[in-house]
């Protein structure tokens, strides 16, 4: 049975009182899924709760994911460059596809513009955005202008899975199991460091601050361990322990995480060296990918691409949906990893 709001009423106040930042992104998320209609048909393959959705369309299965970019919540136009918030929103939506271990192909950009906003900034922006699609092999096929009291960037990204046999090649976020070995690409936290030396007015050549301005997921890889039969990944864009824990609760898991293992770069120990595990644990936005998979399939893909991966934990039938962050000696730490939710944090 479908589930009724509590009313609005004429000056736009929420009778039921409980307003999005007390539920969070996530919260409502779940409480949306109740109101998406009757059982999804046999073509839908995957719904909501994934990084993409995906279906079925002749002898393919489609994928399609979707981000905004708001100005002055997402980005602060002063500091970060156009062509850089160009790149980014199309950067976001590649790294959903490369989790779920397909290929991009066909974008639609949605631009929000307040009537004040300057030419150059869009062609700028755009500039960005092309040079971005270039290197993922997208193609920008349409979108929408709107007037809006403020720039958003939306960008709706097609992909398509691999296929073997008929069979989609997916990473999906309930296919881990127990025993599996969690990885990483990259390093971690950088981005986090990079938003924080930006707004201190560090340039954007820094090393931290490129790696939040221009992230730069590894497509080739994560198709290469779809390929290798990797069931499970997520981009790393909530924070890393928050990510995983997403796993953990479509797979019915919990991790265990060992701190030491979490791969940090010299640049982010060397800017905060006290801050620096928090950063890579709760940061957010690096949009590397975690993956998870039998250690075999896992070491296959090491061996196969030397340092791109790193190894950092594995999932385990006890703690079920919660993410544990271990010493070197097993013991918890208490570390905030709460991570990013777009209700529950200030611009």
């Amino acid at each position: 049975m479908m589930r009724i709001w509590p009313s609005i009423s004429d000056d736009g106040a929420y009778n039921g009182r409980v307003k999005v930042t007390d539920i969070g992104e996530f919260g409502l998320i779940r409480r949306l899924r109740s109101y998406t209609g009757l059982e999804p048909p046999a073509d839908l393959v995957v719904g909501i709760g994934d990084d993409c959705a995906v279906w079925r369309a002749g002898d393919q299965c489609l994928l399609a994911t979707t981000d905004t970019l708001v100005e002055g919540v997402h980005f602060i136009p002063d500091v970060a460059p156009w062509a850089d918030v160009g790149w980014r929103v199309l950067a976001v939506n590649v790294s959903d596809i490369a989790a779920m271990g397909g290929e991009p192909l066909f974008a639609l950009v949605t631009l929000a513009l307040p009537g004040e906003t300057s030419v150059d900034s869009i062609d700028a922006l755009y500039a960005g955005l092309g040079e971005c699609a270039t290197e993922y092999g997208v193609t920008v096929a349409g979108g929408d202008i709107v007037s809006a009291p403020q720039v958003a960037v939306t960008v709706a990204l097609i992909g398509r899975a691999q296929m073997r046999d008929g069979i989609p090649l997916l990473m999906r976020r309930d296919g881990a199991r127990a025993g599996d070995v969690i990885a990483v690409t990259g390093t971690l936290g950088d981005s986090a460091a990079g938003l924080r030396r930006l707004r201190e007015g560090t340039p954007a050549a820094d090393a931290l601050v490129r790696a939040h301005l221009r992230p730069r997921t590894p497509l080739a890889l994560a198709q290469e361990a779809a390929r290798l039969g990797v069931c499970c990944a997520i981009d790393v864009s909530d924070g890393l322990v928050q990510d995983i824990g997403h796993t953990c609760e479509m797979s019915r898991l919990g991790a265990d995480v060992s701190a030491a293992d979490i791969p940090i770069s010299p640049a982010l120990r060397s800017a905060y060296p006290e801050e620096a595990l928090a950063l890579a644990c709760g940061g957010g936005e690096d949009y590397e990918l975690v993956l998870v998979g039998e250690e075999h399939r896992i070491t296959e893909l090491s061996d196969a691409n030397p340092g791109a991966l790193t190894v950092i934990g594995r999932m385990t039938e006890r703690h079920s949906g919660r993410v544990r962050l271990l010493d070197s000696g097993g013991a918890e730490i208490d570390v905030d990893t709460r991570g990013w939710d777009h209700l529950r944090h200030d611009p």
